[in-house]
């Protein structure tokens, strides 16, 4: 048996999958191998919260997109042989979990988001289908056994300053005629609402989009990310697609979700139910989100939001 191996493309993934992958190599007894890009520094931060080995990736040229690895992280893993390879699920993750399967003729689990041992050492992976409304159980009978996670599903691994391991720098990938051309940075309305830890979410009660800057203001004091429901993107075009959460868009997972004039429909639920915590503001008391919030308020958002803010400032 040659152990479990994990990449995430961001580092904060990374740390979770430590946790997925030093549990899954404790109950298989196999070592932990983590692909890490960057520099010593951050391989020995990884050996230190779980990985026996760290495979260091390269510093990219400036162009280079980070798909490149593809081709050496399949030549490395081909070599192994690992018998569990897991890849967060970033946008960029999944596109490259799908390549470096295809290139070592594996199958992939999508979006795992539970994963067990079956009596016979096998990989058992839960993940979500029809919009929620069942679950698929998966295994894969093929190596390595490979599984996209979703952020958020672990917590992130904590230092252990007396773990050893050991480091092997991988060589520069060849450029594959792919450039990055552009960068640009996301505005404060387009924020990274799956990885984040709070999230305020604008629904359908909130009645301009000049309104919209106070729902801003409580998710800044607050430090969270601003969403909004599907009204809000498609139907009034106030916010972007990469902010709506729902059956259609995106599922988060905060520590915290505080919807402001959501109304609760079961579309938009789907998308909430791994928070942690759901907080409601909505003027109907028989609104359904109340169906699904730990602690709600009935009343005018336009009183409550501005009485949140002044209280949070304080």
């Amino acid at each position: 048996m040659s152990g479990v191996w994990i990449y995430a493309d961001k580092y904060e993934q990374g740390l979770e999958l430590l946790t997925a992958g030093r549990g899954l190599a404790d109950m298989l007894g196999m070592k932990l191998t983590a692909l890490v890009s960057g520099d010593i520094n951050r391989a020995q931060d990884f050996i230190t919260r779980g990985a026996d080995e760290v495979l260091l990736l390269p510093p990219l040229a400036e162009n280079q997109p980070v798909q490149d690895y593809v081709p050496i992280m399949a030549d490395e893993a081909r070599d192994a042989d690992p018998d569990v390879f897991l890849i967060a699920a970033s946008l960029k993750g999944k596109e490259m979990a799908a390549r470096i399967a295809a290139r070592l003729d594996t199958a992939l689990c999508s979006e795992s988001s539970l994963m067990n041992i079956d009596d016979n050492g096998k990989l058992r992976m839960e993940r979500l289908m029809y919009g929620g409304a069942a679950i698929q159980t998966v295994s894969i009978s093929s190596r390595p056994q490979m599984a996209t996670i979703p952020p958020r599903s672990y917590e992130a691994a904590q230092i252990q300053s007396d773990r050893q391991g050991s480091i092997k720098t991988l060589t520069l990938p060849e450029p594959s005629g792919m450039q990055v051309m552009e960068r640009k940075g996301k505005d404060q309305a387009s924020g990274d609402i799956i990885t984040a830890r709070i999230i305020v979410c604008a629904g359908r009660g909130i009645e301009n989009q000049e309104d919209l800057a106070m729902v801003r203001e409580l998710a800044e004091i607050l430090g969270g990310e601003v969403a909004c429901t599907r009204p809000i993107s498609e139907e009034k075009h106030w916010m972007t697609e990469e902010s709506c959460i729902g059956l259609s868009a995106k599922e988060v997972k905060p520590a915290l979700y505080l919807g402001i004039g959501v109304s609760g429909q079961i579309q938009h639920v789907v998308g909430i139910r791994e928070a942690g915590i759901i907080c409601a503001v909505n003027s109907d008391e028989n609104a359904p989100i109340f169906e699904s919030a730990d602690y709600g308020i009935t009343g005018d958002l336009y009183q409550i939001i501005p009485a949140l803010i002044e209280e949070f400032k304080k």
